[in-house]
């Protein structure tokens, strides 16, 4: 049981990595019609030319990890959520095509609007698999027995919309702190519009997720849950309460730090009224886990990589920190 658990946290902790790194990098392909001039656009896409890519990697390592130490996640979700997940590897393959031909094409009208699509595509895939999620998922004996289109749903829609607002506001707070200038002072515009989007989602969700899956509701109020379940509204409320104080001072590090909180908040709400469920409402995790060996080996190939990852993660920030000139470099 320890292993499994230790398992849920490393996928959990995989799945926020990416939705933080790879949701600013999407957000400002989503920002990205609203540049003034080709001058801004240029700034807009260099501010993450040199870590988007590797923001992908976390998906790679949660895709692979589900698939050796929880196949039943796997094989339910991808059979369920056929749709909506190629579509985000399209949407993802569209973007990283448009990014590179861009840079070398003379129609680059073209590529700045794939670059966009393939951005907002994919964030909305991201938000109507979450909400599939959510919903719950038919599964008899182990395996998906709905229709190809069970998660074509109002509820769904509304998650992938709410996350194209949150993706935008982790981009227009990137942008706060990687640009200058008019940029920057209509990402903070932006920022502001996208957070009070952002809190509205994030409230109508609220109510909507415990009529669209009641067992979530029963988690929250069942003891211990009950006795820490409400810190998460009140830690996002604080959140969104000094994301716009941030924004207001023309902070530049704060609103990027204050949108995590809000992330973070909605994300261990969630995970607090799932666990110990993998597939709602039939398939546990334990249920899910393949055999402890599997586990185990696949465990000291993963405490092998991810310090690499990491590290190499780290340094790439690290080296590219700072401001994106007018004139396309880092000062």
């Amino acid at each position: 049981m320890f292993l499994i658990n230790l398992w849920v946290v490393l996928v959990g902790v995989v799945v926020i990595l990416y939705v933080i790194l790879d949701g600013f990098s999407l957000g400002v392909g989503i920002l990205f019609p609203f540049a003034k001039d080709e001058k801004q656009r240029d700034m807009m896409m260099d501010s993450i030319a040199p870590v988007w890519d590797a923001n992908q990697t976390w998906i790679v390592f949660g895709g692979a990890a589900l698939f050796a130490v929880f196949p039943m996640i796997y094989t339910v979700l991808f059979s369920a959520l056929y749709i909506p997940l190629f579509t985000f590897l399209f949407g993802l393959i569209f973007r990283g095509v448009a990014f590179e031909f861009r840079a070398n094409s003379t129609r680059v009208t073209v590529w700045n609007r794939a670059f966009s699509i393939g951005s907002l595509v994919a964030a909305f895939a991201q938000g109507l698999t979450l909400g599939a999620y959510i919903s719950g998922i038919k599964v008899q004996n182990g395996v998906f027995a709905g229709g190809a289109f069970d998660w074509l749903e109002p509820f769904n829609i509304m998650v992938g919309l709410g996350l194209i607002a949150g993706y935008s506001l982790l981009g227009a707070a990137y942008l706060i702190i990687k640009t200058t200038g008019e940029v920057q002072q209509r990402a903070y515009r932006q920022a502001w519009m996208s957070a009070w989007a952002v809190a509205a989602f994030m409230f109508i969700v609220s109510i909507w997720t415990p009529l669209q899956a009641p067992d979530i509701m029963t988690r929250w109020w069942t003891p211990p849950r009950i006795y820490f379940v409400w810190l998460f509204p009140v830690l996002g409320t604080l959140g969104f309460i000094m994301l716009l104080r941030s924004i207001n001072q023309r902070q530049e590090y704060q609103p990027f730090m204050y949108s995590l909180v809000m992330f973070f908040s909605a994300y261990l709400g969630l995970q607090s009224g799932v666990y110990p469920y993998a597939v709602m409402p039939d398939i546990t995790v334990f249920q899910a886990a393949a055999q402890p060996l599997t586990q185990t080996i696949t465990l000291i190939g993963a405490l092998v990589i991810l310090p690499v990852v990491l590290g190499y993660t780290i340094y790439s920030y690290w080296v590219f920190r700072g401001k994106v000139g007018a004139d396309a470099g880092y000062h």
